[in-house]
């Protein structure tokens, strides 16, 4: 099966036409319409720099339910005894540049977070779709992650820790929220060793579309955000 190459009409083909390993499309462009679309649709774009866009929709595909998030003792421990301050959307440009730093440092998968998908995504936060979750040290930045949100649904895209378990505070506060906020999922995309550990699991890639359906993601608009 041939990818499917995108042009510049707003499209994308169906997810069923996806490659085995969840490559659905090529080309296109990151205008917020394309982008909100892409997630709608349960699509993200990851590429990294020189190469085409490139648009993926896995399966199975990685989620964290609200309700069955997991802390083990060491981590409840931990909190009980952190002075960490957690903030939403007060440095987005901030998360996004740790996020592309310190994984360029440890294995060089950051480089997918181009300028381009920075603009992009920089773009959407102005627009009330993109959303960061900081975790601060005094007036350290020291973890935090991004992402975008469709209806109830957040589309988890990176996160970052420069302090011990910092990523997982930030975690563990976001999953609070949008329990508290009667949110479906969160959308790993895939699955890690720290996602799991914390409750993460694999559904398909067909289950997946029903929990967007169930999250009020419309998949042709109008899109709102329930952040």
């Amino acid at each position: 099966m041939s990818c499917c190459q995108l042009d510049n009409e707003l499209w994308f083909p169906p997810l069923e036409e996806a490659e085995d390993y969840g490559l659905l499309a090529v080309g296109g462009d990151l205008t917020p319409e394309r982008l909100l679309l892409a997630y709608s649709l349960g699509i993200f774009p990851w590429y990294n720099a020189g190469e085409p866009i490139l648009w993926w929709s896995p399966d199975p595909r990685c989620v964290l339910f609200p309700a069955k998030l997991h802390v083990s003792r060491s981590l409840q421990r931990f909190l009980g005894k952190c002075s960490y301050r957690i903030s939403f959307n007060e440095n987005f440009a901030g998360v996004i540049y740790w996020c592309r730093r310190l994984r360029v440092a440890l294995d060089g998968s950051g480089t997918w977070i181009t300028p381009e998908m920075k603009q992009a995504y920089t773009r959407l936060h102005e627009l009330g779709f993109a959303h960061s979750i900081e975790c601060w040290d005094d007036d350290q930045l020291v973890g935090g992650l991004y992402g975008i949100c469709i209806g109830r649904c957040f589309f988890g895209e990176s996160m970052f820790s420069r302090r011990k378990n910092a990523s997982k505070v930030v975690l563990i506060h976001l999953l609070g929220y949008l329990q508290q906020k009667g949110f479906k999922m969160l959308d790993c995309q895939q699955p890690t060793d720290h996602l799991l550990s914390m409750g993460a699991e694999e559904i398909s890639r067909q289950e997946f579309v029903r929990y967007l359906e169930q999250a009020e993601v419309p998949p042709h608009g109008p899109l709102v955000s329930q952040f």
